[in-house]
């Protein structure tokens, strides 16, 4: 477990604090799945979902925490090949990764993906 590990509090509540979004739970079949979304353009730009193990090829009975963002493909190959990074599960794998919130990663290791993820999911400003 990584010393300073991120969870799905720390990413709800980072949300909140730097850019002002709130949860929203839109399906009653998974309670606790959540997305985060733009104020202004409505994008998402996070979800996190409870996930069986076995749907995501890990080991172990259970459910482990998923934090889905968008991310640049390019990076999306590197982060694949390192502890706590899937391809995206219910989304995109070109364009979309999983992390798992499992202990594996930090906070460092995390939010600068959730505000590149943000970041990518702007409205584009017409020139």
């Amino acid at each position: 477990m990584s010393k300073n590990a991120v969870t799905r509090q720390d990413i709800l509540q980072y949300a909140d604090e730097f850019y002002g979004t709130t949860a929203e739970y839109l399906w009653a079949n998974t309670p606790t799945a959540a997305v985060l979304r733009h104020r202004t353009n409505r994008k998402w730009y996070a979800i996190l979902m409870e996930v069986p193990k076995v749907r995501l090829g890990l080991s172990g009975d259970g459910a482990v925490d998923v934090l889905n963002v968008k991310c640049d493909p390019l990076l999306i190959g590197s982060l694949l090949k390192s502890q706590g990074f899937l391809p995206a599960y219910h989304m995109s794998k070109a364009h979309w990764i999983s992390i798992l919130l499992d202990g594996s990663l930090s906070a460092e290791d995390v939010f600068p993906l959730v505000d590149w993820s943000f970041q990518m999911t702007e409205k584009k400003i017409k020139k």
